[in-house]
């Protein structure tokens, strides 16, 4: 018996399901990284017309107890905040915020903080606050009001850094990525760590804010006993298409890619010069991640970088980058993902980039075959004067041999150079293993190299580089000449010396010395020519 198709399900009256408590832990489990989250809280106060964002780390002594988001933007009223503390709470979200989903402030911040306080203060109504604290929250979503003396005597602490007579603070309390052991060594590490990274992110992503004259951003440690304030540094923009000049005289060129139901997007096709060391350049994840689409959704940078099914990276596109300004009526074309960290785009713009041109019939498949010319061109004209090279393997941070695979041309099929720690007889600071590819440190000096800071493989990065510098070209004949022998008893002595220093003086001394062994160079030391020589 075959019963006929129904295209609608019909539906015999409604029921209310409210959430289960224990939606708030799914919230806090949404895997923002911290930089990502506290973008998304600046977002809320670039919404709220605010000129001035200051990022705060609360340190009391050797621990970090909590972090601050202030802005000077126009505050909220109790009811307002009761929106904005709702979960899922949307807002009447103008047609420029950057705002979308209502699920931002909480699970970006209860994915770090076991608790999140918003105090708030309009121009003219006194201060007023509520947090959410998990213990609580958990038990049916309980959002505690914070007590309007303390709420005020928080606003009145930031008057004037940045607070005038209006604006909002973020805390957060018990931050899980926070340091718990260690001393102040290992907390003053993560704040250099953790600030540069954010100080990056909040540049890259909000860099067309950044530039104007009415925004700015702070990041700094404050001492919450004393209220004083230190490492405190403004955000400087990073536009990823900064450079001097381009790496194509035609570029930057504009595309139009018209597609249904949208209509005509317009694209900016760049073309960046080669082997730039500009941070600009660098900012975006490796070569492959930095390449292709820059999509922007009210000044905003929401995706940095990807080719969104358009087309695989490859090594030989590094240069290619494109920005495109999100239309305000998307449809199905484009969906911004929740934590603003990326763009599903459709099959509907992936085909309009086939027929997308510019205004001089230039196909955008043309600019990808220039971005390809240009990247080739250059490291056909490098490889007339660098020699390949060994790679560098285990032991070495990503970082580097992504630097060394972009600057040296690498010999295919050759085992990597790696490098380990080992104890070395009679002081010894280095040795090599030529059959087993192996630079080997000596461990006695393992510490005073770190300075306290925690050994892993991949640590040392400076002095590794160094090394491979140093030491690359052995690996590369069968034997050592009179010459190469000389060195090596050269740099040993040297090094040796630089060690003991380091273990008598402390770093600075050691490293100067270990600088020193570079160069001037000569016709047997590495290659010692920047970037820009090589391509000249």
């Amino acid at each position: 018996m075959t019963i006929d198709w129904i295209y609608e399900v019909p539906t015999a009256g409604r029921k209310h399901l409210p959430p289960d408590a224990r939606y708030m832990e799914a919230l806090s489990s949404q895997g923002y990284r911290l930089e990502v989250a506290i973008a998304d809280l600046v977002d809320n106060s670039i919404d709220a017309g605010a000129e001035n964002v200051a990022v705060r780390f609360l340190r009391d002594h050797d621990r970090l107890v909590g972090l601050l988001v202030i802005d000077d933007g126009r505050g909220m009223a109790e009811d307002d905040l009761d929106v904005a503390m709702t979960v899922g709470g949307r807002r009447n979200y103008d047609g420029r915020a950057l705002g979308m989903f209502g699920t931002g402030l909480k699970s970006a911040s209860l994915s770090h903080a076991a608790s999140v306080t918003v105090v708030s203060r309009t121009r003219h109504l006194g201060a007023v606050g509520r947090q959410w604290a998990m213990e609580r929250a958990v038990e049916g979503f309980q959002c505690d009001i914070v007590a309007p003396g303390y709420a005020q005597s928080l606003i009145d602490r930031y008057s004037s850094r940045p607070i005038e007579d209006q604006g909002t603070i973020i805390r957060w309390d018990e931050v899980k990525d926070f340091p718990r052991h260690g001393g102040a060594g290992q907390t003053d590490r993560y704040l250099h760590r953790t600030i540069n990274k954010l100080g990056m992110h909040l540049g890259l992503h909000l860099h067309r804010f950044l530039a104007r004259d009415d925004f700015s951003i702070t990041i700094a440690v404050e001492d919450v006993s004393t209220g004083a304030q230190y490492v405190n540094f403004g955000v400087r923009p990073m536009d990823p298409f900064a450079y001097p000049v381009p790496g194509h005289q035609e570029y930057p060129l504009r595309f139009a890619a018209d597609v249904p139901s949208v209509g005509s997007i317009p694209l900016t096709a760049h073309i960046w010069p080669p082997k730039s060391s500009l941070d600009e350049y660098r900012a975006v994840g490796s070569v492959m991640e930095r390449q292709g689409f820059y999509f922007y959704r009210h000044d905003r940078l929401v995706q940095a970088g990807g080719w969104n099914g358009y087309r695989q990276p490859e090594q030989h596109l590094a240069l290619a980058r494109i920005v495109v300004d999100l239309p305000e009526e998307s449809g199905d074309v484009f969906r911004l993902t929740v934590k603003k960290e990326g763009v599903e785009a459709g099959p509907a713009f992936t085909s309009a980039l086939e027929t997308a041109c510019s205004s001089g019939e230039r196909t955008f498949g043309r600019f990808l075959e220039e971005a390809e010319e240009v990247y080739r061109e250059a490291r056909k004209r490098e490889g007339l004067k660098r020699k390949s090279v060994i790679g560098p393997g285990k032991g070495f941070d990503p970082v580097v041999r992504e630097a060394i695979e972009e600057e040296l041309p690498l010999i295919p099929g050759e085992q990597p150079i790696t490098v380990r720690w080992r104890h070395l007889d009679d002081g010894a600071f280095f040795d090599i293993d030529r059959d087993g590819r192996m630079i080997v440190l000596n461990r006695d000096y393992r510490e005073a190299v770190l300075a306290g800071r925690r050994g892993g493989l991949d640590d040392a990065p400076l002095l590794k580089s160094l090394m491979y510098l140093l030491l690359h070209q052995v690996f590369e004949k069968e034997y050592s000449g009179s010459r190469e022998k000389d060195n090596l008893q050269m740099w040993q002595a040297v090094l040796r010396s630089a060690a003991a220093a380091e273990v008598d003086h402390g770093v600075a001394d050691g490293l100067e010395t270990w600088l020193r062994v570079l160069g001037p160079p000569n016709s047997s030391a590495p290659d010692h020519r920047t970037a820009d020589d090589a391509l000249e």
